[in-house]
């Protein structure tokens, strides 16, 4: 199956981005279709082969005519909404000059009709096409049949009113959409325009998708650096804030690796390809916080739902008003009942509870990207407050994962304390692991690998490798077990050792440094209420010691990766609140628990690929602080989508209740639908600052 994504311009109704994607999830060979209002993006997978965008953009124009498909985001088109503005005051013109001169009564109300047909063309055409062709009842129809019901029952003026409003308030709600989206795509506007291929002695422009793995790049002073590489020329201060969210300048040299989406502020660098863009960190963050909405939360997926049935229960309950308010009560008549039951459809237009909610959680997602927090979807968002239980890899994540050698041993006389380390050397080069690279440093000269054979890595464990007929290990105490190991074991430190034909030959002891902002976050974690734990493959005694330093009383040590696996699952059986279980870690061996985790967050400097694919939250700057930030956000936002929902929906019932009792008036519902809207898009912006 091929995948398909395009943008659809014009799409400034939450409710009309469902119906356009449960139209085509209906359609026959179409599958994982998503189209995620806040972003304006259809995507989904075929098989078929030709005339895909022509049959999707026929399912798209029966439902939405002004909706375009397209392959990139057009700029924000204002014909439509000049046209717009041109016939309101046209319609108004017509009605006042039909009603406020001195005509007959039979010429006002001719008068009256055209100004109305101009005024409700546009919400009267999208509500028959709904109904024909969909067999859908919108917000279009509530208005339509409380616009004609208005004149029927000679509220003209009303009636009039309720269009000329409805018409302006979407006017202004679609702008406050645009100006919503423009404010959250700015926040990851770190997409490079080109890069500057070199050629021999020139630079030619070219797209970053064109360069090719190994190729030179030059980035000068003020442009973004197009794709991942190593510096081989030249020293640069770069700005990584669109990535992480710091502010603090990094400067990087010969031999220092770049990421795509930097900007270089001072000086000219060369560098070499390591990733091709479709590989590159820029494209993968873009990926994800683009793509993060189409995972819905809970709280979208029921508005989503809800909205299907709502526009006829809301119209069935109107009917009942209209039909039986004058039978229970002798004093109202059946024109008062009908006017109230248009009211109640005014009222109830759900533009305001389907807008906010996908907003809120994109702007949510788009705020945590912007201080370097990779949040995979809104139904993770919404998870994250949820969090009751954390369980902490040791190594890269409650430490810095920056090894230093402190010790190398030879325990046979056999082997000098250099060949001790080159024998390590050897196997860990072809390593990414922390310590692999630890070790590597130790070593100044180059490592011939030529002669090492049948590599291999194990599990939790270490490395086995054939040297010149010999078989070597390198690893903890479970690979290379022996007899001889209880006085090394006392030794406080990471401790790897060396066996060549089944005879311990020596061990190197390694220290790492707990990250500064450890303690701290434990104790914020602490005061959220909030359980950590840490799961860990080292010793025990180093394991304790590194718990008790940073305030975490539980230590689980010694662990392979199914033994961490295992353990999860346990505490998951037991977890019977509502309250998720994240796990944080960094490694290759820490993806399969971070995938079974409820909440999956890994580290996204240090963290290998496999680790952030696996996790549904990638922490680009690796500090444990931004973890406490990630709830906050969070928190932020699910209390502002109970505040607009609340909101919107207090204000509804509130009128709805007046105008029962006479109190209010066509003025108040049109406040109740297109005010209510407004408010909750401009709440929803606060998510941003």
């Amino acid at each position: 199956m091929k995948n398909y994504r395009y943008i659809l311009n014009g799409l400034d109704c939450a409710s009309c981005a469902k119906k356009i994607e449960d139209k085509i999830a209906s359609t026959e060979g179409y599958e994982e279709v998503t189209v995620n209002f806040s972003t304006s993006k259809l995507s989904f997978k075929t098989e078929k082969q030709t005339n895909v965008k022509e049959e999707i953009t026929q399912i798209i124009k029966k439902l939405e005519p002004d909706v375009e498909i397209s392959e990139e985001k057009e700029e924000e088109k204002s014909e439509r909404s000049n046209l717009d503005i041109i016939r309101i005051i046209l319609g108004v013109l017509i009605y006042a000059i039909g009603n406020y001169l001195n005509f007959e009564k039979n010429i006002s109300i001719i008068f009256s009709i055209i100004a109305l047909a101009i005024l409700l063309l546009r919400t009267t055409k999208k509500a028959f096409k709904q109904i024909t062709k969909s067999k859908i009842l919108d917000e279009n129809a509530l208005i339509t049949i409380s616009c004609i019901g208005a004149f029927l029952v000679e509220k003209q003026t009303e009636g009039i009113m309720v269009i000329v409003l409805y018409e302006i308030g979407k006017i202004l709600e679609a702008k406050a959409v645009n100006k919503t989206r423009k404010s959250i795509t700015s926040l990851m506007n770190i997409r490079p325009e080109y890069a500057n291929l070199v050629q021999g002695e020139e630079t030619k422009k070219v797209n970053p998708e064109e360069v090719k793995i190994g190729d030179i790049i030059l980035v000068k002073a003020g442009e973004k650096i197009p794709l991942d590489g190593i510096v081989i020329k030249g020293n640069a201060e770069i700005d990584n804030q669109a990535l992480t969210g710091e502010s603090k300048l990094i400067s990087v040299k010969e031999k220092s690796e770049v990421l795509s989406g930097g900007i270089n502020i001072q000086g000219l660098i060369q560098v070499k390809v390591e990733k091709n863009y479709e590989n590159s960190t820029v494209n993968q963050i873009l990926n994800l916080v683009e793509n993060a909405t189409d995972k819905k939360a809970k709280t979208e997926t029921f508005v989503a739902k809800a909205a299907k049935i709502y526009t006829p229960i809301v119209l069935v309950l109107a009917i009942i008003v209209a039909v039986f308010m004058p039978i229970v009560i002798k004093s109202v008549t059946y024109s008062q009942s009908i006017y109230k039951a248009l009211i109640f459809l005014v009222i109830s237009c759900p533009c305001s509870i389907a807008i906010s909610v996908p907003l809120s959680y994109f702007s949510g997602i788009g705020k945590a990207s912007k201080r370097g927090i990779l949040i995979k979807g809104s139904d993770y968002l919404d998870g994250t407050r949820e969090i009751g239980t954390i369980l902490f890899d040791k190594t890269g994540t409650i430490t810095t994962g920056n090894f230093k050698v402190e010790k190398v041993v030879s325990i046979n006389d056999k082997y000098t304390q250099k060949q001790i380390i080159n024998y390590f050397a050897m196997g860990e080069k072809f390593s990414n692991h922390p310590i692999a690279k630890s070790i590597l440093k130790e070593v100044k000269e180059e490592i011939d690998t030529s002669a090492v054979k049948n590599l291999e890595e194990i599990s939790g464990k270490g490395i086995q490798y054939n040297y010149e007929g010999k078989i070597i290990l390198l690893g903890n105490e479970t690979l290379v077990s022996s007899e001889n190991l209880e006085k090394i074991k006392e030794e406080i430190g990471t401790k790897l050792y060396l066996k060549i034909d089944n005879e311990i030959a020596g061990y190197i002891v390694l220290v790492d440094e707990i990250k500064k902002d450890a303690k701290q976050t434990m104790a914020k974690l602490s005061k959220l209420g909030i359980d950590t734990k840490m799961f860990t493959g080292d010793e025990k005694d180093i394991a304790e010691k590194i718990a008790k330093e940073v305030g975490i009383k539980d230590v689980k040590s010694g662990m392979l990766p199914q033994n961490k696996y295992e353990e999860l699952e346990k505490i998951l059986y037991r977890n019977k609140t509502s309250k998720k279980v994240a796990y944080i870690g960094d490694g290759i061996n820490d993806s399969p628990v971070l995938a079974r985790a409820d909440i999956g967050i890994s580290m996204g400097t240090i963290g290998s690929s496999s680790a952030i694919e696996a996790s549904d939250v990638v922490i680009m700057t690796d500090e444990l602080e931004k973890i406490v930030e990630a709830i906050d956000i969070s928190k932020r936002t699910n209390r502002i989508i109970m505040e607009n929902l609340t909101f919107a929906i207090g204000v509804k019932l509130i009128i709805l209740l007046f105008s029962l009792l006479g109190i209010a008036d066509m003025w108040e519902a049109v406040f109740a639908d297109v005010g209510t809207t407004l408010i909750t898009i401009f709440n929803t912006i606060r998510i941003l600052k």
